[in-house]
């Protein structure tokens, strides 16, 4: 059998989440004040980035209950600030045996820019058979 074929708890192969999100220039002056950064910031840090993978993996899919196990991100290009991204998680394989979900995470703008690409692991209690 797939992984294309596979359904388990309402979840499947292909099943996707996205969410779009702007960042002002007070989001990063917010942003360098937790991380205690001095120099200005003139493009989209990173690890706003990937919370954008974190609310969508914990709230969206799988959702609630979640456990992040691995996440690789690879950089393509800096995010200008103002630019409405648009972070999407996309389940390519189920392992209810394990409880585990893989997804491909991305992000990109509404001309289909990649900023960011990349795959998540996740333990995800809905999983199981």
């Amino acid at each position: 059998m797939s992984d294309a074929s596979i359904s388990h708890k309402g979840m499947r192969v292909g099943d996707h989440a996205e969410i779009r999100r702007s960042f002002t220039a007070d989001d990063l002056t917010a942003f360098q004040a937790l991380a205690g950064g001095t120099a200005p910031l003139t493009t989209v840090p990173e690890p706003l980035i990937g919370a954008l993978f974190s609310y969508l993996l914990g709230v969206e899919l799988p959702g609630f209950g979640t456990n992040y196990l691995k996440q690789e991100l690879g950089f393509e290009k800096a995010a200008p600030v103002g630019t409405e991204l648009i972070a999407r998680v996309e389940i390519t394989r189920l392992r209810p045996d394990k409880h585990l979900v893989d997804l491909a995470t991305t992000c990109s703008d509404a001309a289909g820019t990649i900023y960011c690409r990349g795959r998540a692991l996740v333990l995800a209690k809905d999983v199981g058979a």
